[in-house]
């Protein structure tokens, strides 16, 4: 008995037949072809107040904050870094107190205040903040920038309401902007070229303090 008695289908005709079964019997759905499957995705209608104009839009309740400005309102100043909240470059201000945008969802600041760094100032009027980042060459590559002026401008909030940090000598005395200080509070802004000194420098001059004070 010659082989092809003993084996009648080939390998070939193995496979082919395995394509067929699966094309007929359809596979296993991604994530995003069975959402698609269920219909459209779940939406709710948010109002936001950003850099001091109201915008209005149905979102997907799954959008960030951060995608929804960068991708609705094509706000681009803000960046996306990690996108897990570990680099600070997608920070803005929202009603007063920074935050990571990627990690919170757009429709839950809805009715909130945001002040991206397109808010902050103009190239003909910076905010003495950008003004001062310029001066002292924090800005490097500037792809962190963004987070990092707008987490620097609601820091210097933080302290002056006496809110204290993990290195403030006391819970109670108004904390001092000192270098130890600063960096503490800017230590969830990471820059990938290196320049925290000319960032630290650019803060402690518009704390008031100058940058060749001491601390």
């Amino acid at each position: 008995m010659d082989r092809q008695e003993l084996f009648p289908v080939s390998r070939r005709g193995v496979l082919a037949a395995g394509v067929a079964t699966a094309t007929l019997a359809g596979g296993p759905l991604s994530a995003q072809e069975a959402a698609m499957a269920e219909g459209p995705p779940p939406t709710s209608p948010v109002t936001l107040k950003v850099n001091g104009k109201t915008h209005r839009l149905d979102l997907d309740n799954r959008t960030t904050l951060l995608d929804a400005l960068r991708e609705h309102w094509k706000l681009t100043g803000t960046k996306k870094g990690c996108d897990h909240g570990q680099c600070g470059a997608c920070t803005v201000i929202v009603d007063g107190r920074r935050i990571n945008s990627c990690l919170s969802l757009a429709a839950m600041h809805d009715g909130d205040e945001i002040t991206t760094i397109e808010g902050l100032g103009t190239p003909d009027r910076l905010h003495p903040m950008q003004a001062a980042f310029v001066r002292h060459d924090g800005y490097q590559c500037g792809y962190c920038t963004p987070g990092q002026i707008c987490s620097a401008v609601a820091m210097l909030g933080e302290i002056k309401a006496g809110i204290p940090s993990h290195v403030s000598a006391s819970l109670e005395a108004t904390p001092q902007p000192t270098v130890d200080e600063l960096r503490e509070r800017m230590s969830g802004n990471i820059c990938r070229c290196g320049a925290y000194s000319n960032i630290i420098d650019a803060i402690r001059e518009v704390a008031g303090q100058g940058a060749g004070g001491k601390a």
